[in-house]
């Protein structure tokens, strides 16, 4: 499809209003790929096994796999929402390229639909069709660390450390 034929053509408003609904709130999953992990471990500082126990879970994932999810704190906030994002410049590509989700914008009924839930869309600063689907593709090409690949980055670790 062309960019003239997409509803988006001429750019989307969206600013974060900073209300935390995407970061929390309800029941959701904030998969994290080895880049976002690697990110994570060094903004905090922390080795990968540390930060692994400390801030992931396993996440049931296609096909009877498990991979690597940020936790919920007990009202579904993530766990690094501390009255904003406490790890913001290290975000995951997930967080980051929302709400240019693929899904999010495949048509404006989408879109309208997703602006009830979240006060920045269709608000402030108006993104560029460029910016959209770079953050589109960036989401839909980041792809979740599975189990058996965090063990190894884990052992890679501990064995050149």
């Amino acid at each position: 499809m062309e960019n003239s034929e997409k509803f988006y053509k001429d750019g989307l408003n969206f600013t974060c209003a900073k209300c935390s609904f995407c970061c929390g709130h309800s029941p959701g999953f904030v998969y994290l790929s080895k880049r976002d992990l690697l990110a994570l471990c060094e903004y905090k500082n922390l080795p990968l096994k540390s930060f692994v126990e400390k801030y992931c879970r396993w996440a049931d994932y296609y096909y009877g796999t498990q991979v690597l999810a940020l936790i919920e704190k007990n009202n579904y906030d993530c766990v690094l929402w501390e009255n904003g994002c406490s790890c913001y410049p290290a975000r995951p590509i997930q967080c980051s390229t929302y709400p240019f989700w693929t899904w999010m914008i495949k048509d404006k009924e989408t879109w309208e639909q997703c602006a009830k839930e979240c006060p920045g869309i269709n608000k402030g600063e108006c993104h560029s069709v460029r910016e959209i689907e770079k953050a589109s593709k960036l989401y839909s090409e980041n792809q979740p660390l599975h189990k058996e690949d965090v063990l190894e980055l884990i052992k890679a670790e501990e064995n050149h450390g």
